[in-house]
């Protein structure tokens, strides 16, 4: 199936995909966001590898601190847990199998770590631990339990003692009141006591505080980054656009000649196709405001000859008595109206042909069978004197052409006419249509005078008449040919001047159409 051609440009808006605007602002705002993805995701990982390595830590020396412990005498536990705990500053207990306290490390040498009030500290730390929770929020962190200590200091009061009874070990985190970590190990020992060792390890809170901040400096180069490419790509976008936005005003303010809409040549994305486009339909809009000018100024032109006659013989009325010489007067008169009057219809149709082919709807048509019905009104409902007139077609094959019907058949209907006003009497005009390739040809031929080989590019233009001396004044308005090239270039056929092979004097006029189904 050939779907209808209507417009060349469909062609050219396949514009070429590499590095469109599309793509451009697809790629600005993928950088971003996956710098900021990527960054996010690199801290929560490093964040958690940090914590792990911390806690692991912690583990090991509170089976260390455990082991050691069962090998010392029990009044010497306290001390050994003490030396142990004031090396790594961590707080060491002991508890014994029934879940009492035996041994604090805090007692021998005082506090490890002090957990600090947040309303003592700068807002620098208050701003850092907004951040934090921003930071939990956006990564979907689960809330952790607030550090407090217990009131009654027993196993019971750490869930991690009760799970290293089963396991060996356990370890455990929590956060202090200014949202540093408090991590905890408990480690089982072989006579069934307890060591538990917890620190507040702010020292982990520093380092992913550092980390997010240089993060967050490499993310602010980024953003500037992203920022910079954005106003280029918008300068690259805005500046041509207003451009052409300038061009097009002019345009419309009627200085099409004088607007230059610049192409973009270099371009090969939507701003270059666009320029391009408008630059086409600015040209495209000049030629047609020459054509209407034109044309107006040879419909002028053409009025004005009847009008002068029909002036000439109506002032010429009043002057004059005589019957014949009046008869002959009215006889002009009514000649010049029936001229008018084909020749405003004809122009009325030249003017509206552009526009209702513009809207035509195509359809799939026989063009052999258009041809023969237009042969058969002619025969039919016209006279044609002692001329011949045959339509020649195949038998089979296809004919089919996309187009209106009504048009193509007012093309062969002009041909024909044109044809027999040439033919001089008792002479045939053949009307033969016929697939040539990808192409329907129709082919009107006569054995008149034929025509000249530098008027046949003018024959099909508005008002170019060469009629033959022997035909009515007036008949015809010149308009004919230039209607049928018109509605012929609307569904992109062509349409010429032959000369004959046959030797026989005259000319054939051949149109051409995109057979249905070639490309």
């Amino acid at each position: 199936m050939n779907p209808r051609r209507t417009d060349e440009d469909v062609g050219k808006l396949r514009w070429s995909r590499r590095f469109t605007l599309v793509h451009r602002i697809l790629a600005l705002n993928l950088f971003t966001l996956l710098t900021l993805a990527l960054t996010v995701i690199w801290l929560d990982t490093y964040r958690n590898q940090l914590r792990d390595e911390r806690v692991g830590q912690l583990a090991n020396k509170a089976q260390s601190a455990a082991e050691a412990s069962v090998r010392v005498p029990e009044e010497e536990r306290e001390s050994l847990l003490a030396a142990i705990g004031a090396a790594n500053g961590t707080r060491l207990r002991l508890y014994g199998p029934d879940g009492e306290k035996l041994a604090d490390s805090w007692n021998v040498v005082g506090p490890t770590y002090r957990l600090r009030d947040p309303a003592e500290q700068p807002w620098t730390l208050d701003a850092a631990r907004i951040i934090d929770r921003a930071f939990n929020a956006v990564v979907g962190a689960d809330p952790i339990e607030r550090f407090a200590e217990p009131e009654e200091d027993v196993a019971a009061s750490w869930p991690e003692i009760a799970a290293s009874r089963e396991s060996g070990i356990a370890t455990y985190e929590r956060e202090a009141p200014e949202r540093t970590p408090v991590f905890s190990a408990a480690a089982r020992t072989n006579d069934d006591t307890v060591v538990l060792a917890t620190i507040n390890d702010r020292d982990y809170t520093d380092i992913v505080r550092r980390e997010r901040a240089s993060l967050a400096l490499a993310l602010l180069a980024a953003t500037i980054l992203s920022v910079l490419l954005s106003l280029f790509l918008a300068r690259t976008i805005a500046r041509p656009l207003r451009h052409i936005a300038v061009a097009a005003h002019r345009v419309r303010l009627g200085r099409a000649r004088e607007v230059k809409v610049p192409r973009l040549p270099s371009r090969r994305d939507e701003i270059g196709q666009l320029a391009r486009s408008i630059s086409d339909m600015s040209q495209s809009l000049s030629a047609r405001i020459d054509q209407m000018d034109a044309f107006a100024a040879d419909v002028a032109h053409e009025l004005k000859n009847p009008l002068a006659s029909l002036r000439s013989a109506v002032d010429g009325l009043d002057n004059i008595e005589d019957p014949a010489l009046r008869k002959q007067l009215l006889d002009v008169v009514r000649q010049d109206v029936v001229r008018l009057d084909r020749l405003v219809g004809d122009i009325a149709e030249a003017a509206r042909t552009d526009a209702d082919m513009a809207r035509a709807q195509f359809e799939k048509v026989d063009l052999g069978m258009i041809a023969c019905q237009m042969v058969a009104s002619w025969q039919e409902r016209r006279g044609l004197g002692d001329i011949t007139l045959t339509c020649n077609r195949p038998e089979a094959g296809s004919l089919m052409v996309a187009g209106d019907e009504s048009r193509l058949a007012r093309v062969i209907d002009n041909l024909i006419d044109n044809a027999l006003s040439f033919a001089p009497p008792k002479s045939e005009v053949s009307v033969e249509v016929k697939r040539i390739g990808n192409e329907i040809r129709v082919a009107v031929a006569d054995e008149g005078p034929g025509v000249p080989d530098d008027e046949r590019e003018a024959i099909f233009k508005r008002f170019h008449s060469r009629r033959p001396e022997t035909e009515d004044f007036g008949r015809h308005s010149g308009l004919g040919l230039a209607i049928a090239a018109a509605i012929v270039k609307a569904h992109e056929g062509r349409i010429g001047i032959m000369d004959r092979t046959d030797g026989k004097p005259g000319a054939i006029f051949a149109l051409r159409l995109p057979a249905w189904g070639s490309e």
